[in-house]
Order: C-alpha cells, then sequence, then structure tokens
C-alpha cells in the first residue's frame, strides 16, 4: 500500500474562502494538508489571485472542478484554468443524462470535445461521478461501465468513493477495475442513506471503509476530502479526518 497525499476540495471550505481566500487556505495548510482542489473560488476571485493564494499557504492545486471546456464557453474556461495553473478539469455529466444509453451518448459528446480542446492546451479532463452512474443498469450493464467505453482515452477519473457506494457500488473494485486511469478520489464520510438528506461526519466517522479503499491498487495521484452538511464546525472536521487519514497511514500529510 502506498499512502497518497492528502488534499481539501475548496467546496468544504467555500463559506469562509468567499469571506477570507488568503486566510482560509492558510488555515487548510497549518491542519497539514498538502493541496487543494479548486472549486468556486476562481468565478469569486480570478484565476491569478487564487494562484498565488495557494501557492503563498504553500499548497499545491491538485486539480481544477470546473465545467467542461466545451461549447461557446471553452476557450474562457481553459485561459482560466491556464492561468490558474491547473492540468486536470474536473466535472460531471448530470443525473437525467443517465436516463437512457442514449442520453449518456449524448452527454458524453460534450465531455469528449472537451477533452481534445484542453489536450490542445496540455490539459487532462477527469470525469467526477455521483450517484446514477452506478444505480443505473440497462440490459444489465451498469451506466459507469457504459460511459467509460464511450469515453475519449485521453480523460481520466476522479472517483467520488461515497457515491458510488450510494449508487450500489464497491468502491474498493471501482479503483482497482480503473487502474492506471484513475488520478484522483473524493473521500467524504457519513451514513451513505441518502443522496440529498445525509449529514456528513469526519472520515473514520461514517459508514465507508477506508482503509480497504485506499489501500486498494490503482493509479491515484491525490486524496482529496470533501465535506458537506456538516453538524460538527468545519475546521473540527478537517482536523480529525486530516488525523484520522494521515495518523493511520492511509495519506501523506504535511512533513513537519
Amino acid at each position: 500500500m502506498t499512502a497518497r497525499p492528502l488534499a481539501v476540495m475548496a467546496y468544504t471550505v467555500l463559506e469562509q474562502a468567499s469571506q477570507d481566500l488568503e486566510g482560509t487556505l492558510d488555515r487548510v495548510a497549518a491542519i497539514g494538508f498538502r493541496g487543494i482542489e479548486t472549486y468556486g473560488l476562481v468565478e469569486q476571485y480570478g484565476p491569478r489571485r487564487v494562484r498565488e493564494a495557494v501557492a503563498g499557504a504553500g499548497l499545491e492545486i491538485t486539480s481544477a472542478h470546473t465545467p467542461f471546456p466545451a461549447g461557446k464557453e471553452a476557450e474562457r474556461l481553459l485561459d482560466d484554468a491556464a492561468e490558474l495553473g491547473a492540468s486536470i478539469l474536473v466535472w460531471s455529466m448530470e443525473r437525467e443524462e443517465f436516463d437512457s444509453p442514449d442520453a449518456i451518448s449524448a452527454g458524453l459528446r460534450r465531455v469528449n470535445e472537451a477533452a481534445e480542446l484542453a489536450a490542445g492546451r496540455g490539459m487532462t479532463i477527469a470525469y467526477h461521478n455521483h450517484f446514477a452512474e452506478f444505480s443505473q443498469r440497462f440490459d444489465g450493464v451498469q451506466a459507469y461501465d457504459l460511459l467509460r467505453a464511450q469515453l475519449d482515452d485521453r480523460v481520466v477519473f476522479e472517483l467520488d468513493a461515497y457515491w458510488a457506494q450510494m449508487g450500489g457500488a464497491d468502491a474498493a473494485e471501482v479503483l482497482q477495475r480503473l487502474g492506471d486511469r484513475v488520478r484522483l478520489v473524493h473521500i467524504k464520510d457519513g451514513p451513505a442513506v441518502s443522496y440529498e438528506d445525509d449529514i456528513m461526519v469526519p472520515i473514520g466517522e461514517g459508514r465507508i471503509d477506508w482503509t480497504r479503499t485506499l489501500t486498494a491498487p490503482s493509479g491515484l495521484r491525490w486524496h482529496i476530502v470533501e465535506l458537506e452538511r456538516l453538524n460538527v464546525e468545519t475546521f473540527e472536521a478537517l482536523r480529525r479526518s486530516y488525523a484520522y487519514l494521515v495518523g493511520g497511514g492511509l495519506s501523506l500529510g504535511a512533513v513537519r
């Protein structure tokens, strides 16, 4: 088992960062996290300030959670990513796009367009799942497998292990199946009951077997904590999550 460096998905601290970008990133780094996946920050502050704030906190940008750069907004999104310094751009298809095989194929056209355009800029598209990719089946074939079969070969994966389990999948098995093509994993924890209503808990205090999941053979480069709808103060939840993952040897924190 090889531990991977630990990061935070910016959605977790978006409310705090919207009030104080630099101070929030400093607090993330002070816990020991090594990276940040951006979300919602570029829209508020612009890519240059976000890049400088991340570097100033001593963090790395793991990836940018941003809409697929396809259609009329493609060049603007790619320009922002370039100025931000993000090489991996992550987004999802909508839940209704998994209602039928034809809907999946139609949705994938913009993902594959994004992969082509991103490659021209030296960037990579990553696909992030929710639960419908795993809960929907057509003639016995999982929607996620239909998606994988039609994706441009240059697209990599960010597995949200929590939502995969919510959809009935075994996240450890999915990581192994994706092999080197999976680069990032979202780590969240909770009761794993309801996509809309689950209240998250610090990592290790919910139902997910993170030891089994994170030790599965795969091509992961980063572990990324994402916590939402918490009943615990955000930074307390991040501290407890860090202690569980790094203290347990599953992830790598900052070298002190």
